[in-house]
């Protein structure tokens, strides 16, 4: 006989939240998660001036971006997990805490060493705060809610991405500011955030006792570093095909498989293997990567293409990114209420993979001739897309797991998502850096050594100093590169729609995760309860 299941109503003094409460508490969520997405970015266009300034080597222009990212992909497993366990406000206010703290040593360094330190600290705070906003997102509002709520942070991480290297490059080209701003900038904001979470946020203490697997996150933090590192390296200080690749490659793996070993016997992993058996997780995770390589990969070199293809100022640059922001904005904001009113939300990620295909293929036709007006229809296609399909995965997903696994769930996306990204950046930067030298090579030929920097060289060239012919040939160069690098990480947009289409759409809960949970906990102790 089938056990009839009750409707998923809150129960009287279950303690929702009120909207004006959630409202409230997602403004210090909102901005901290601003600032944390900001620090990854918002250093592009300063970093030449950084580094002249504190005269660093081109070795260290990839690693300030380079430790941050690292740093807090591979911490995002471990607040994930933590959430599940302790008190999920005073964990976020301790990753924006870890985040203060290193933007004023990298605000005030003396040093590259120093600065590179500093960034190692600010990217265990943003991945922090990256996996927590939306752990504690889906912990006071029901998923069939969500979408109201999602699209907005959707934006906001959208904006984040896009719009740093806008501010950073109006920090630079303001004289009595200057590029330590770039750090600075987000001090206020974060203790902003902070102040307000104290206030607003009021999640019910789950008390019980815990065991993190110690072992398990310095195994997995360890292969995933050292995973990244060799993506952030290969085809630059040694090539893709070497005794350091297998090294690395061998060892960072060696690593992850003894984590997964680790993680199938201990009793509170970090990232629990059998959230996996769930398709939805699965899928949305591999789709979470390949969103990561393609939109990552192919836009983190659109400001340099403003700049060296087209001529443009950091500060303008910035500007000519607007047109993405925009769609990223109302499209993910859009979807969000729509997915709020009618409950379905499938057609809006299938809907965002095939306008984001369609986007990258269209940038895929750039060279250094495409005009200003096309260029931005090109890229408010790719945001459109975009917002309608990077925040409704975690939706996805957040809806099919037990409200106990939402933490990990929520982290395994976030991380995948971000790892995708490093890699896809390392690796296209790679294809790019070739693709230049080889134009370069055929264009010029023996007048000025084969590459941009001359001597072979394939430094980055500096625009001013190149007479008038060799300039043009340059930006040409510049411009025919990033097109097809555009191409070259198409297909991985194709596949992520492809996953998508596998993804099976069921109900969205209309309970929040913490009542879930509490549900959850009474069927367990009621045997028979569901």
């Amino acid at each position: 006989m089938t056990a009839t299941v009750p409707a998923e109503t809150p129960e009287v003094g279950a303690g929702r939240m009120s909207r004006r409460e959630v409202l409230q508490a997602l403004s210090g969520l909102m901005v901290g998660m601003f600032v944390s997405i900001l620090a990854s970015t918002v250093v592009a266009n300063a970093l030449p001036r950084i580094i002249a300034d504190l005269n660093g080597t081109q070795t260290v222009y990839t690693w300030i971006v380079t430790t941050e990212l690292l740093a807090m992909t591979a911490t995002v497993p471990l607040w994930g997990k933590m959430a599940d366990l302790y008190n999920k406000k005073l964990l976020i206010q301790l990753s924006l805490g870890l985040f203060v703290v290193g933007s004023l040593i990298a605000g005030l360094t003396p040093n590259v060493e120093v600065l590179l330190v500093s960034r190692v600290v600010q990217g265990i705070g943003a991945g922090g705060m990256t996996a927590l906003a939306t752990i504690v997102m889906a912990a006071m509002i029901p998923p069939r809610e969500l979408g109201r709520y999602a699209g907005i942070f959707g934006a906001v991480f959208g904006v984040g991405t896009i719009a740093g290297p806008l501010i950073g490059g109006v920090l630079v080209d303001t004289s009595w500011l200057g590029w330590r701003w770039c750090f600075l900038i987000g001090v206020p904001f974060t203790l902003l955030s902070i102040f307000l979470l104290q206030r607003t946020l009021h999640l019910p203490v789950t008390r019980r006792k815990v065991k993190i697997d110690w072992l398990g996150a310095l195994l997995i933090t360890s292969g995933v570093s050292t995973v990244l590192v060799w993506s952030s390296l290969a085809g630059n200080k040694f090539a893709w095909a070497s005794g350091w690749t297998a090294l690395m490659v061998g060892g960072g793996l060696a690593l992850l498989a003894l984590a997964v070993w680790v993680e199938s016997r201990a009793d509170e992993p970090i990232v629990p293997l059998d959230i996996f058996r769930n398709r939805t997780v699965s899928l949305t995770t591999i789709a979470s990567i390949l969103v990561g390589v393609a939109m990552f990969g192919g836009t983190v070199f659109l400001s340099q293409y403003f700049q060296l293809s087209l001529g443009k100022s950091p500060t303008v640059a910035g500007l000519m990114s607007l047109p993405m922001i925009l769609g990223l904005l109302v499209s993910s904001t859009v979807a969000g209420q729509l997915i709020t009113k009618y409950g379905r939300w499938k057609r809006y990620l299938v809907a965002g993979a095939a306008v984001m295909v369609a986007g990258m293929l269209l940038l895929a036709t750039i060279d250094a001739g495409t005009s200003i007006l096309l260029l931005s229809v090109y890229m408010a296609v790719l945001g459109v897309g975009v917002g309608m399909l990077m925040q409704n995965l975690v939706l996805a997903a957040q809806n099919d797991v037990p409200a106990h696994e939402l933490g990990a769930a929520t982290s395994v996306l976030t991380f995948f998502r971000s790892m995708g990204g490093t890699i896809g950046v390392s690796a296209l930067g790679a294809v790019l850096a070739n693709r230049v030298a080889t134009l370069s090579a055929e264009k010029l030929g023996p007048l000025t050594g084969g590459a941009p920097g001359g001597h072979g060289s394939t430094e980055v060239p500096d625009l001013s100093t190149l007479p008038e012919p060799v300039l043009r040939i340059i930006q040409d160069v510049y411009g025919t590169a990033t097109g097809e690098l555009f191409l070259v990480a198409t297909p991985f947009a194709v596949l992520a729609l492809l996953v998508v289409l596998f993804i099976r759409e069921k109900p969205l809960h209309t309970l929040s995760g913490e009542e879930r949970r509490a549900r959850e906990e009474a069927a367990a102790v009621v045997p028979g309860a569901h």
